[in-house]
């Protein structure tokens, strides 16, 4: 990631005078062309870019000596993998310079070139029932007939042949696409968040020389806060310095209406694992951005790279001022192709949006012969709507369109055999699919994307600082409004959680979130994280000070008391630990009530305190007048039992709370893919370290303890902890993870009978099948969740919950949580 500087000093021959003249660089590794103290023009090999236009025809008057500068990076469009392009950095790969030129750029021989590019490929693909193949065959052999190469004079009359072709006209009804350049990059993936701002940088200051050419080039760019808010954002002040010149000319073309921002999110986020408060911050954010830098918040919502799409989407963007959605990322789903590319998305409360899915089946396209008869064949809402997008340029490590693209679809604008091209933009499209939109279908509920399913799980750590750090963000919002309600001299923390969740929003990009991503994003990440529980914890201290000073300041003869806080909207009654007067800890059962706070003198006494016994077998029983359990050596959970019902949860012959070990081999994405077939590797896990131990005795709270190996060289310490009324167990557990290729599980066979399970999504809930009868079931072998999920018959049911994993399925009757 490293970056060196070149020098470079250039002469133009005066005999070049009416030429086009380029500077030519060759590189494997990214490069950024300044001229005057301006970045001029991004290189990479691998996006086709790898030159700098000096003048398109050399004049007396022009500079015929400068000096350029290009600053050179050490990694390629898709980092700096070794041997594959998701193989782990390689710290000892080289970027070699094979080519540093000044020359003549012969732009009739480029333009011949083109024509004849275009011709082949009608000729090739459109099929030997189809007429124009034959005419564009045909065409291109008089064309190599008239044409000397060694004499330029004849190249008029053999583009002459070519335009006589790309000039006759289709009829009406033929399909119109809508081509609107696009440069997918990744805000963090197979480089670090800083990398991605100069591949910003490099990537938007091409699309800016191409714009000064081209003034019909659109280009929708969903990111672009990347490279102009996060000046705003505190850790990021260095970057004010480094592009200020070319944040201007974007703007400049915003308000010509060429480059267009689309979006409406902070980052182009996981679209399934943040909370439903965080997808609210990510458009919060998104939109309000958006507002104040160009006049007016996004009506499309464009996600076109995660890995599915929560069902509470629909509601989320209607709430935040968008109808449109457009994605592409469905057409990877392994085992079934989704049936529609242009229909109403239905989300959990009713709420319709209007969805686009390019046909081409991406969003990185190329503006060749072959994407566009793709677009029109693969297209499964043919009849319906005879509009579709195409989004063309480099993407994923950027680059975005280059030249050559654009000169395709203007020979293809409107061409007979071929659908009609046109340069597009966002708006347009969806305004017209709109007026198309009386046949469209409507599909309800997610999109699952029957892929990377892995990314529920992958990165333990990461998820877990997600899921903490919402919750501190939550409370030290509650507590900061009551400190407000209560106080009017205490200074609302504004602009410092502002900071906050825009550090836990950037996490939440979809390489990131998801743990797809190389270990130097990891690394940031956790840090990250770190800041926002460091500063979380000052921030509702301050809180807790103002809102309950008085009560904090003990009074001479006044008994020891505990301040108690429930930043939830019930009241609860619950078992806490508190620091005791020769700072040894202590149980109390407290009730707090509802978004409030008590003062716990004297703890209440249960109805019925937790009973512990070990049994002759080495077994332990735990009871406290809600539920009783057993639990066996192993640390199995044996029964668990509603007391009033004697309702018996665990199924006859299993064991609940059994964790099992599968081998974790994807066919290609590691860090992204479980393949079903990890299912047919099960392993219990059986070796025992240190059998289960009482580790409280009873009272308010019992305990027990065990150790587990598991696979090779790693270890699980787990505490099942039952407390005075309440109506779950719980389990904490440690896991020394070294395992490598290994997926690792936990298990609750209980005795309950549904054909659906339940699923906790962002502010609602959502309803899987527990059986595999269909492709579209099996292919959800392995599913998201947040913080539980339940089956139920009439009148009972059980309910895994969790504070940091996402991944889970439920299969039969087997709830199972993915660790």
């Amino acid at each position: 990631w490293e970056t060196c500087w070149f020098k470079v000093e250039l002469s133009i021959p005066p005999a070049w005078a009416g030429r086009e003249v380029h500077f030519v660089w060759e590189s494997d590794g990214e490069g950024m062309v300044w001229r005057d103290a301006q970045p001029v023009q991004g290189l990479t090999k691998e996006g086709e870019k790898t030159s700098y236009i000096l003048t398109s025809s050399l004049k007396e008057t022009d500079p015929h000596s400068l000096t350029l500068y290009v600053e050179l990076a050490c990694n390629g469009l898709f980092g700096a993998g070794k041997g594959s392009m998701i193989a782990p950095p390689d710290p000892d790969r080289r970027f070699t310079l094979s080519k540093a030129e000044l020359v003549v750029f012969n732009r009739d021989v480029y333009e011949l070139l083109v024509d004849l590019e275009i011709l082949l490929d009608m000729a090739q693909l459109l099929g030997e029932e189809n007429q124009r193949s034959f005419q564009a065959l045909y065409t291109a052999n008089q064309m190599v007939n008239v044409c000397d190469v060694m004499d330029p004079s004849t190249f008029p009359a053999a583009r002459d042949l070519a335009a006589a072709i790309f000039s006759q006209r289709n009829g009406e009804s033929q399909h119109t696409i809508h081509a609107v350049g696009h440069c997918h990059i990744d805000s963090a993936w197979l480089w670090p968040y800083e990398e991605t701002i100069r591949k910003c940088a490099r990537s938007w200051v091409t699309v800016v020389r191409l714009m000064e050419c081209n003034p019909e080039l659109t280009f929708a760019c969903s990111q672009l806060r990347l490279i102009s808010v996060l000046w705003q954002a505190q850790q990021f002040e260095w970057v004010r310095s480094w592009y200020p010149g070319l944040y201007r000319q974007i703007q400049d073309f915003v308000a010509k209406g060429q480059f267009v921002p689309v979006g409406g999110t902070w980052v182009e986020m996981d679209g399934n694992l943040p909370s439903g408060e965080s997808m609210v911050r990510q458009f919060l954010q998104g939109q309000r951005f958006f507002q104040e830098q160009f006049g007016r918040i996004c009506s499309e919502f464009w996600l076109p790279d995660t890995f599915g799409y929560s069902a509470q989407l629909p509601q989320l963007m209607r709430g935040c001022g968008i109808r449109r959605f457009l994605t592409q990322k469905l057409s990877w789903n392994l085992v079934n192709t989704f049936p529609h590319h242009t229909f109403f998305w239905e989300g959990i409360d009713g709420s319709r949006v209007l969805t686009h899915f390019p046909p081409g089946d991406s969003y990185g396209m190329h503006g060749r012969v072959e994407e566009m008869l793709k677009t029109v064949k693969n297209n499964k809402d043919k009849g319906r709507v005879n509009h579709s997008a195409l989004l063309f340029g480099f993407g994923d490590g950027g680059g975005g369109p280059t030249q050559k693209m654009l000169d395709r679809m203007k020979r293809m604008s409107d061409t007979d055999g071929l659908p009609r091209v046109q340069i597009s933009t966002p708006d347009r499209l969806f305004s017209v699919l709109e007026k198309e939109s009386s046949q469209l279908c409507t599909w309800v509920g997610e999109l699952f994307l029957e892929l990377h399913n892995g990314t529920y799980t992958t990165q333990a750590q990461i998820k877990k600082g997600n899921r903490e750090c919402e919750r501190i963000l939550h409370d030290v919002e509650v507590l900061s409004t009551l400190a407000v309600a209560r106080d009017g001299a205490f200074q609302y923390p504004a602009s410092q959680l502002q900071r906050l969740w825009r550090l836990l929003l950037l996490n939440q990009f979809h390489d990131v979130l998801p743990g797809s991503c190389i270990q130097l994003v990891v690394e940031d990440a956790l840090q990250y994280y770190a800041e926002i529980r460091r500063a979380g914890a000052r921030l509702q201290e301050e809180a807790v000070q103002s809102l309950c000073r008085e009560l904090l300041q003990p009074k001479a003869g006044s008994t020891e008391s505990t301040l108690v806080l429930n930043t939830l909207p019930w009241e609860r009654t619950e078992v806490i630990s508190r620091t005791g007067p020769a700072g040894t800890e202590t149980l109390a059962l407290v009730t707090v009530p509802s978004m409030g706070y008590a003062l716990v003198r004297e703890p209440l006494l249960p109805p019925q305190p937790v009973a512990v016994r070990k049994q002759e077998d080495g077994s332990i029983a735990m009871e406290n007048g809600v539920i009783a359990v057993c639990l066996d050596m192993m640390g199995h959970l044996t029964s668990l039992r509603l007391v009033d019902s004697e309702r018996e949860s665990v199924s006859d012959g299993c064991y609940a709370n059994q964790f099992a070990l599968f081998d974790d081999v994807p066919l290609y994405w590691d860090a992204w893919d479980v393949m079903d077939y990890h299912l047919e590797t099960r392993k219990p896990v059986t070796t025992l370290l240190k059998p289960l131990e009482i580790t409280l005795a009873g009272g308010l709270r019992g305990s027990a303890s065990f150790s587990l190996q598991i696979g090779e060289s790693s270890t699980l310490t787990q505490e099942i902890i039952l407390d005075a009324t309440c109506p779950y167990l719980r389990f904490l557990t440690q896991v020394e993870w070294k395992e490598a290729h290994k997926f690792l599980k936990v298990e609750f066979p209980v005795q309950v009978r549904s054909t659906n399970a339940t699923y906790e999504i962002q502010f609602g809930h959502l309803q899987r099948p527990t059986h595999w009868n269909t492709s579209w079931d099996w292919a959800r072998f392995e599913v998201w969740a947040h913080k539980w999920l339940d089956l139920s018959e009439h009148g009972f049911g059980v309910a895994l919950l969790n504070d940091c994993k996402y991944g889970a399925s439920a299969h039969g009757n087997v709830l199972s949580l993915s660790l």
